[in-house]
Order: structure tokens, then sequence, then C-alpha cells
């Protein structure tokens, strides 16, 4: 049976893709307009703008969730999205280090762009994590991001197997040229900086939305002085960075598990009292390397199966009970989540295959 594009029908309740979650007909309606067939021309046509990028103050990292046979739990991720809608969040970067895309075949990673692309593009900005250290592999998936419909990119220095000044150069120029990129700056993780000349000369290019930057508020703050669009990828340092360095906002992982607190710091204005009430729970997800605070704090919060790819294993049980007071006390309200589970060490299923 086919339906006109604009049409919806009740289909029933589909609490049996996943405990737990619950979609309505307004979910089903999604769905079905959704199931218009899509040519690569219509994805051109709902691509942002460079502008509208910029002017995108909140950016979510969003988790991954996984189901027990470790493969992508899309009814948990969804509801993960819709939570970030209903926080007022203007982005999602899809599949980033947050979103495991290290631990993701490319085909996952497009799959995941695409599914999110089509059922939420109309209320947020899609960015897809299409970088890579090898130019090859992100002309690859930029251009194929771009054309299951993600509204920008965002692209790695190559790491590792590192480069010249004019290697980076390239490397950007050729996957900048598909549309809208932001340029993400983490020398923590990629061991080489991208220096303030070189984001310079990459500013130059039509495409270049701006650049997550991890080098702290000095650079920021040098940045936007120079017409250079911001967002700090640091969440401890987002409130300064928004109001006194001049970023746009902050592509955040804690608007994960308060998307509603974050957009209120992000966009009304200066609010110490609310930055500091996060500061611990900034500090929680971040006691051992990202994302593993993240994935086990939604895990508690039955946002998702408690189920992890390795390398990444849960916090202890002492970190998880601290998370558990911090969230008591920032109000459950705020979260992704309906209560806080105690999950026992052997509940957690630890994947090395999927």
């Amino acid at each position: 049976m086919s339906l006109p594009a604009n049409s919806s029908m009740y289909l029933g309740d589909t609490t049996a893709l996943h405990k737990g979650h619950t979609y309505t007909t307004k979910r089903v309606a999604t769905l079905c307009k959704a199931a218009k067939a899509w040519t690569n021309n219509t994805m051109r046509s709902k691509t942002a703008s460079v502008d509208a990028i910029r002017a995108t103050r909140l950016i979510t990292a969003i988790k991954t969730p996984y189901l027990p046979n470790g493969k992508v739990d899309l009814a948990s991720f969804d509801g993960l999205v819709e939570r970030q809608i209903e926080g007022g969040v203007g982005g999602i970067v899809v599949g980033g280090t947050t979103g495991e895309g290290q631990l993701m075949s490319w085909d996952e990673h497009i799959m995941l762009i695409a599914h999110t692309a089509k059922l939420y593009g109309d209320e947020l900005k899609i960015v897809g994590n299409t970088g890579s250290n090898s130019t090859r592999e992100a002309v690859h998936a930029t251009s194929q991001g771009f054309a299951v419909g993600m509204d920008a990119s965002l692209q790695i220095n190559p790491y590792y197997g590192k480069t010249s000044t004019a290697g980076i150069l390239q490397h950007f120029q050729a996957v900048m040229d598909f549309g809208p990129a932001i340029v993400y700056n983490v020398p923590a993780r990629t061991s080489q900086d991208i220096s303030p000349d070189i984001m310079q000369l990459l500013a130059k290019h039509e495409n270049f939305a701006g650049v997550k930057e991890c080098e702290g508020n000095d650079r920021i703050k040098a940045y936007t002085d120079d017409g250079i669009v911001c967002w700090t990828g640091n969440d401890d340092e987002a409130h300064a960075a928004r109001y006194e360095a001049g970023a746009v906002g902050v592509i955040s992982v804690t608007s994960n598990v308060v998307p509603g607190l974050m957009n209120d710091l992000m966009s009304n204005g200066p609010n110490p009292e609310l930055r500091d009430r996060l500061l611990p729970l900034m500090k929680w997800l971040f006691a051992q390397p990202n994302p593993i605070g993240l994935n086990t704090m939604l895990a508690m919060l039955g946002c998702i199966e408690p189920v992890f790819r390795l390398p990444y294993v849960p916090y202890d049980s002492d970190l998880r009970a601290e998370g558990a007071a911090l969230i008591q006390a920032l109000g459950l309200e705020h979260t992704p989540g309906q209560a806080i589970r105690h999950i026992a060490d052997d509940q957690f299923k630890i994947l090395k295959d999927w």
C-alpha cells in the first residue's frame, strides 16, 4: 500500500521495538513523511547555509546507543534526539568522538546520518562527523553525507599519520568543497595543533563555517576578534567562551544529559550560578576519557541499554554512585531519563565484536 507523501496513519504502539519507549502517532506520521523518495538534488536543496550553521548556538555531540547484539539502537537514538529538540538544542553532531564514530563502520556512519537527516532535518542542524586522517576516506564520507542530507560536516586534521602545513591545507580544501564545514581542533587527540595562521587561511574558503576549538578561550577570543566563528569544545569553559571570548556557543557533551539547562546557559545571557551548578556534572562526565562517562550516565538514566563497544568500559560503582547523586541534586526532570537505575557491574555488556 502506498501513501501520499504528507499523509499519516496509525500503526499501533511500537513498544516492541525497544522496551521503555512508546512512539505516538506523531512519530508514525513522521516516518510516513520520511518515506518520500529523496534524490541527491533534493538532499542538496535541504543543506543549510554557512550562515545558518554559524548561528547555531548549542550543538550536541549526540551519543550513539547500541542493542545487546552491538548494532545501532535506532529507537533509543531517536528518543535521545527528540529530548534534544524538546530542550531547545539547535543542532547535533552525528558519529563524532562522543557518538563513537571511531568505532563505527562507514556504512553505519552514513546510515545514521541519513536516518537523522531524514527524520529530524527540519528541526535540527545535522552535522555529520565525516572527517578522517585519510583524505580519500574523508572525501568519500563527506560526499555521501551531503548526498543523504547532512547540513554540515565536522572535519578533523590528519592524526597519527600527521602531515605538513601544505598537506593540512589541501586536506581541508578537498572536503570543504562539498559544503559547509566546521573544522575541529583538538590537539589532545590529534597531537597536532591547527595553528592560527593555518586557520586564517582555511577561513577564506566559502564553505568554512567556523571552528570547534579546544585550545582555550584566549585562542577563541583571538579568532572572534578576527571575525572567525568559534564553538568551544570544552563544556567547562563554555560560559566564558560564550560571554567573554565571543564564541557563538558550544559543541557539547553535557547537553546529552541536561539539554535544556545547557540551552539556558548558552542562550539566555550570563548565568554564573547555573554554570556553577553544572560544573560538577561536567567534571564527572570527563573523569575518564569521553565518552565513557556519558555512556555510563545514559545507561543509568535508562535512556540506553548498558552496552559498551570496547575499548570503552563503564565507570566503577563508586563513580556511578557519585553520578547518581549529582543528577538527584540537579533534578532528574532536566534529563532524558525517568529514573536513576542501579546497574550492577555484571549487568553491563562489554562487546569485543559487533
